[in-house]
């Protein structure tokens, strides 16, 4: 049995797919920083190129990566005045909060049959050990913890300190890998790949833009509807809580822990469960249902039902790095499945 020259090199094609996807299986973990890397220097390059028309680009590159950083470094440190603040009062209130419920939820729980009751002492007890512990104790735990799992604790730092590098060097030579991996493409299929990658830039463009309209409104959305509240960290806790919406689920998981921690201590009382409950419940279903899809999902082309599926299948299969990726790998899948439609479409097989 022949084969035609299309259909062998159909297979050659299909053969190199399948090899470099079990490659990418296996070398995970290693090129998962160097997959951020390739992320970050993707999203950094248009401010490089910019300031590159008035400095050298490597002066550009560092200025650009160093305000990069600064800006990462500022959302993490909105959570230092929360911590530092709410720490001291929350070794206070643990103890009160238990007799509370002691006091008027076990009795309400009692008649439904739910027999609850706290150990006040026991609670006391693990209050005094982990909340007055001094800095020398707290710097003994971290080690100890950092021995027990020391391979972890060194990826961390090793990602840490090769993300950054890698994007330094990736941003320093853009547009030479460019050309170079423009030159790799076979001449009579050249014109084809570079106009499905600047359709793919165009997508994953619009899903920049979307993103951060997404994160601007509901930064501006938690930080409004918290200080409506009386809380007194609504503009910390808010704007962490919109800009970390970046990282699915991560982000607002951890906004939602630290405006439930604020509540329970600034009111010590329900008031402030109930008050997060309603704020940052409307707030998901705002952005799941109605901005996701709406701002970034149309933006790029999606569903608002495909973009739910793609966030759930590519945090299943590659974890929290799938999930953040998740959208930006959908839009160039997208693209992709345009043009096999537009191909499929105008062959034999369906023109018959």
């Amino acid at each position: 049995m022949k084969f035609s020259l299309t259909q062998r090199l159909m297979s050659a094609w299909l053969a190199l797919a399948a090899v470099t996807v079990l490659l990418v299986a296996w070398l995970a973990p290693v090129l998962t920083p160097f997959l951020s890397a390739a992320v970050l220097a993707y999203v950094l390059q248009p401010a490089v190129d910019r300031l590159a028309r008035h400095m050298p680009r490597a002066l550009a590159a560092v200025l650009v990566e160093l305000g990069a950083i600064a800006a990462l470094l500022g959302v993490v440190l909105l959570i230092v005045p929360v911590i530092s603040r709410e720490l001291p009062v929350l070794r206070e209130q643990i103890p009160v909060l238990a007799v509370r419920l002691n006091e008027h939820l076990a009795p309400w729980l009692a008649q439904f049959g739910i027999q609850i009751k706290l150990d006040i002492a026991s609670i006391k007890t693990f209050v005094l050990k982990y909340f007055d512990a001094n800095g020398d104790d707290w710097l003994a735990t971290l080690l100890s913890s950092a021995r027990i799992g020391g391979s972890f604790l060194l990826a961390i730092v090793g990602n840490a300190v090769l993300v950054p590098v890698v994007t330094f060097y990736l941003l320093l030579d853009w547009h030479d890998l460019l050309r170079r991996l423009r030159r790799m493409v076979p001449p009579r299929y050249r014109e084809a790949v570079l106009d499905f990658v600047r359709e793919c830039d165009a997508v994953l463009g619009q899903y920049l833009r979307g993103q951060v309209l997404v994160m601007l409104i509901l930064a501006g959305y938690y930080t409004v509807a918290l200080a409506l509240a009386g809380f007194e960290l609504a503009l910390p806790v808010g704007v962490f809580t919109g800009l970390g919406i970046f990282i699915p689920y991560l982000g607002f998981g951890v906004g939602a822990a630290l405006a439930l921690l604020a509540g329970v201590l600034q009111y010590a009382s329900l008031y402030g469960v109930g008050v997060v409950a309603v704020v940052y419940g409307a707030g998901q279903v705002i952005e799941s249902f109605f901005l996701t899809p709406r701002l970034v999902g149309e933006r790029i082309g999606l569903h608002p039902l495909a973009v739910i599926f793609v966030l759930l299948a590519f945090g299943h299969l590659f974890g929290f790095v799938g999930v953040l990726l998740a959208l930006p790998a959908g839009a160039l899948v997208l693209v992709a499945l345009r043009r096999l439609r537009a191909g499929y479409v105008a062959s034999r097989l369906y023109q018959g």
